[in-house]
């Protein structure tokens, strides 16, 4: 199976943690933390902000890391690192996803999360983040 790796931001303002639904692939409709895959020669924080002005048209501040996620999808193996960011300049537009929403810490089990990120969901948890 392929292995893929990737990063995701958990883009947090105020209390409220940034969530975007997947408008294409296999996973589509899917409620994620926005992202994408690591290029060779990237640092994870690297890929990071590249793969959130593509997506988002942003740029975040990548703050620290929170978890690492490794998850089976029926067609690879994702390796996902993620990070807490703020926003840096700007205010995300989607380029990529179908839908977005701001969450409160309250609201954050109230969209329907694809499997890799409902653990990471679990971690901001734990941590205290939400």
């Amino acid at each position: 199976m392929k292995t893929i790796p990737v990063v995701a931001a958990i883009i947090q303002k105020d209390e409220r943690i940034f969530a975007t639904q997947r408008g294409y692939g296999e996973q589509k409709d899917g409620w994620e933390f926005p992202g994408g895959k690591i290029e060779p020669g990237e640092t994870p924080e690297e890929a990071l902000v590249r793969e959130i002005r593509e997506e988002l048209a942003m740029e975040v501040q990548v703050k620290r890391h929170v978890v690492d996620v490794a998850w089976d999808y029926p067609t690879f193996h994702l390796e996902m690192a993620c990070f807490l960011c703020s926003i840096a300049e700007g205010s995300p537009h989607l380029l990529e996803h179908e839908a977005a929403r701001w969450l409160e810490p309250a609201d954050i089990d109230s969209v329907d999360w694809l499997p890799a990120d409902v653990l990471v969901v679990d971690a901001l948890k734990e941590q205290g983040v939400v």
